[in-house]
């Protein structure tokens, strides 16, 4: 097989690169080492930027979104048993969120590939990346019970943090930045309707609590627990009841309780790969860049990436010049570690402490405090919740 760009990873970042790309008239082929059932239905993240929402406009994938996406306005930051609202269309100039989860991007994509896009390849499992530093580097990959050969003049990893694309960059030109956070994640799906009309972070004694959604009807929450817990160990009743401590406050709210559907743990992690591109093999969203997910960035930094990589092709496409791809990794990675920054910053002052540090945990009370009082340090947080521009 030949194309001009090969994709490997049929995530959101490979499948909308695929649907910008054929718009543009430039021929992909992805592929996409799990089945399309198990591709579909991966739970990962559902708050979208304002930029995130454009690109799925402009790649003709947002007529479910635009039904079905839930504006918000906000966030709400507790602590302390008291409720403080972040607004940010007035913080930021009218800039806004949106609820989608990324299974229902993943499937509006999927959807339109297979209607009239490029050749997308379930159960092809890349092998390697041969040449890269060619003007025609190959993927070998597995499809169907025999090995194939993928020629093109563009490789994109897209196939996330345990990928075979970031192992092909030489180790003497390569550079890993990575923090491990002593907590994880417990979430849950419960199908109720949620609590609240905009995502709460609530900092309780205990820990760190996250109420979320996914529709009207179906919720999505989250618990700090130690590492390596086991969700078995977390009976309904007890997530439940840990969820209602940690989101109380002083005022007439309760939260709505219903049957959990799944439940799972998250470890929490940073991690940024430089560069991110070596000769013609480029690398996007969770190839790239990991980032705990309190400040809700994974998502939204692997379409910041794309966005990036369709701009440049089309600048190739329609004048020849590689000026934009060669400035790609420059453009990501500032705007990737402004991210990893935000996200380290939120997880650091929300979660408490597993060693019980009284001096971080009252510092930890002063900068919400701070951005409770201060329209200057919430608007800081506002900019960078809803989406710092392109660096372009």
């Amino acid at each position: 097989m030949r194309t001009t760009v090969g994709i490997i990873g049929g995530g959101p970042a490979g499948l909308l690169l695929a649907r910008l790309l054929h718009r543009t008239g430039i021929d992909c082929v992805v592929l996409e080492a799990r089945n399309r059932e198990y591709v579909e239905h991966r739970q990962r993240a559902g708050m979208l930027e304002q930029g995130t929402v454009d690109a799925l406009r402009e790649a003709g994938a947002a007529e479910r979104l635009n039904a079905e996406g839930l504006v918000h306005q906000g966030i709400e930051l507790r602590f302390d048993r008291e409720r403080h609202h972040i607004d940010f269309p007035a913080l930021t100039g009218g800039r806004t969120v949106t609820i989608y989860a990324q299974t229902e991007i993943v499937k509006d994509l999927v959807a339109l590939q297979l209607a009239d896009g490029p050749p997308l390849l379930f159960e092809a499992e890349a092998l390697a990346i041969l040449e890269p530093e060619s003007a025609s580097p190959v993927v070998r990959f597995l499809h169907e019970g025999r090995e194939q050969t993928l020629t093109c003049d563009w490789v994109i990893g897209c196939d996330g943090f345990h990928g075979i694309s970031r192992d092909t960059f030489p180790a003497a030109s390569s550079l890993s930045y990575a923090h491990d956070y002593p907590y994880s994640w417990l979430g849950i799906l419960a199908d109720v309707a949620p609590s609240c009309e905009e995502l709460i972070y609530a900092r309780g004694e205990s820990g760190f609590a996250l109420h979320s959604m996914r529709s009207p009807h179906l919720s999505r929450l989250y618990l700090q627990v130690p590492n390596h817990t086991d969700p078995d160990d977390w009976p309904d009743d007890r997530i439940w009841d840990e969820l209602a401590a940690r989101f109380a406050v002083d005022a007439d709210w309760a939260l709505n309780r219903g049957p959990i559907t799944a439940k799972s743990v998250t470890s929490m992690r940073s991690h940024v790969h430089e560069p991110m591109r070596h000769g013609r093999l480029l690398l996007a969203g969770d190839a790239a860049h990991i980032v705990p997910p309190t400040g809700a960035k994974g998502l939204n930094l692997a379409v910041s990436d794309v966005r990036v990589l369709a701009r440049a092709f089309a600048e190739l496409h329609r004048t020849g010049s590689e000026q934009l791809l060669d400035a790609y990794s420059e453009i990501c990675l500032a705007r990737v570690w402004q991210a990893t920054r935000f996200s380290y910053d939120m997880t650091k002052m929300l979660h408490a402490q597993p060693d019980g540090d009284v001096f971080e945990n009252r510092l930890q009370l002063t900068r919400l405090r701070r951005i409770a009082a201060s329209r200057h340090a919430a608007a800081e947080l506002a900019a960078n919740y809803t989406g710092l521009p392109l660096m372009t």
